[in-house]
């Protein structure tokens, strides 16, 4: 079981990281593109304070967060980009203002639910503690592609323990967006952590089974490197499939990354 507080603590830490590769910038350079297609610097912070807000309510109020997603409907993507329009035009001091709010509410939030308690969500409710794990990912994901339109190196830590948790119990996340049926069986996950530690998730005796850096694994499950430039490696025709399709988020996968694109 996940510590609730210790993923807020890291929660918090991985936003303050992503709060500094944009906090000193000039009001031009929000308007770079980052490798998302259409998206900026800019699309790329609305999109987290959209989805913190999103988080924090159900933390807080799940008949707001009800009421929110009623008017959704089925096209969950497509609302969250029409939702980007009312912070686009906000200027980026305001913007980056409204980001610190939304994290240090939704931080608030999560942390005042009893563990023993499930927060409403997209899906099905789930322990604030994993959806805390979601709001890793989002930094984690988002935060590379700000990283690499600014051309800057990410400190990576051990945090990253809580992204690669959250994607194993997402594995089958990838089947579903291409309308697949995922396998029965449980694949064995072996990671190096960034300070050297092994990570191991899944039965020992598996046969489907990945391995490799930690970093790369959690770069290939948002989607932000391509697997060729990844050092992961794959035992098994499922396990080795499935690495072409991760993904820890649900919805469309979007057209990901090129190989060689950041080589």
């Amino acid at each position: 079981m996940t510590d609730l507080q210790e993923v807020i603590r890291d929660l918090n830490a991985e936003g303050d990281d992503v709060d500094r590769l944009v906090a000193d910038l000039a009001p031009e350079q929000w308007s770079l593109p980052t490798p998302a297609p259409g998206w900026t610097i800019k699309h790329q912070i609305a999109h987290l304070i959209f989805i913190f807000r999103l988080a924090g309510t159900a933390a807080s109020d799940a008949e707001a967060f009800q009421q929110i997603i009623a008017g959704v409907g089925d096209d969950f993507d497509g609302a969250v980009n029409a939702a980007l329009a009312q912070y686009l035009d906000e200027p980026p001091e305001k913007l980056l203002a409204q980001w610190r709010s939304e994290r240090a509410a939704t931080a608030e939030a999560l942390a005042a639910v009893p563990p023993d308690q499930t927060v409403p969500w997209l899906v099905r409710p789930l322990p604030p503690a994993i959806l805390a794990c979601a709001g890793i990912m989002e930094l984690f994901g988002h935060g590379q592609d700000i990283a690499d339109a600014l051309g800057a190196e990410r400190e990576r830590t051990d945090r990253l323990r809580h992204l690669a948790g959250f994607a194993v119990l997402t594995r089958d996340f990838g089947y579903h967006a291409r309308g697949l049926t995922p396998p029965e069986e449980e694949f064995r996950f072996e990671l190096t952590s960034p300070s050297g530690e092994s990570w191991e998730f899944g039965p020992a005796e598996a046969e489907q089974r990945v391995t490799g850096p930690a970093v790369d694994f959690c770069l290939l499950v948002t989607r932000r490197r391509h697997r060729d430039d990844l050092a992961l490696t794959a035992s098994g025709a499922k396990a080795d499939h499935w690495l072409d399709i991760a993904q820890a988020y649900r919805g469309p996968a979007g057209p990901g990354r090129s190989p060689g694109q950041f080589a």
